[in-house]
């Protein structure tokens, strides 16, 4: 994929890993727009980075995604990228009754709101010559840590997802990437810390930007990065190892 001269939608890009896609496809010479919930962290991130157009959106709420995309399209008809990274993590001990909000809000952040919005953009970007979509997935939706079972499981759910609307767009110009990530050092996870705006430590956040770029530019679809390798690669065993406390 061409890493440059595209216009590209980053959900999630108020922080993290959607921001850094959105701060380094905009140094290569992309239109970007990202959406997220908070306004605040959008307006600061407008003001800092006069290139990049910003939009409040909730990707877990249905009218939000097609508000968003009606408004992308109309608005912005060159569009040609849209990178699926919004995601929620939370713990879930199913060993008591759930909290049904909780897990409805993980499901419909990280699972329900690629689909849709896949759906959403998927004729619009088949009408390009060079188009891409590009969902981020996680090392842990190939090998699961316990204490947060519905993270893990939508995860696995997209790289699945993923496969399929490869095989549906195969005939046409879309390229769909998966990018599974391994532990990053940002927010994401917070809901097990007492300072939620404390990162967790794990791979610094340019270091996974390098591999991951470097995966799009030469357009490897599949891309487990750094330490997911090992989870992409030892499934079974790295379950043991991850899960033995």
């Amino acid at each position: 994929m061409k890493t440059t001269e595209n216009t590209i939608l980053i959900t999630g890009g108020t922080s993290g890993i959607g921001l850094a896609f959105a701060e380094e496809f905009l140094r290569l010479g992309n239109k970007v727009i990202i959406c997220g919930r908070r306004e605040d962290r959008l307006k600061q991130i407008a003001e800092k980075h006069e290139g990049i157009v910003t939009r409040v959106c909730d990707v877990a709420d249905s009218n939000d995604r097609e508000n968003l995309a009606s408004w992308a399209i109309s608005n912005f008809p060159e569009v040609n990228v849209l990178i699926n990274n919004a995601g929620l993590q939370l713990l879930t001990d199913m060993t008591k009754p759930v909290d049904v909000n909780r897990v409805n809000s993980e499901i419909s952040t990280n699972l329900t709101a690629p689909i849709h919005l896949a759906s959403l953009f998927a004729q619009h970007l088949s009408t390009k010559p060079e188009a891409a979509i590009i969902n981020i997935s996680s090392g842990l939706a190939f090998v699961p840590i316990a204490f947060m079972p519905v993270y893990c499981a939508t995860k696995a759910a997209i790289h699945s997802i993923t496969l399929s609307l490869r095989h549906q767009l195969r005939n046409t110009p879309v390229k769909v990437f998966e990018i599974a990530p391994p532990a990053v050092d940002t927010e994401l996870g917070s809901d097990r810390r007492e300072d939620k705006t404390q990162s967790h430590g794990g791979l610094p956040v340019a270091d996974f930007l390098k591999e991951a770029m470097e995966a799009i530019k030469t357009d490897k679809l599949m891309a487990p990065i750094a330490m997911a390798k090992n989870s992409y690669e030892n499934r079974e065993a790295m379950f043991e190892i991850m899960n033995r406390q």
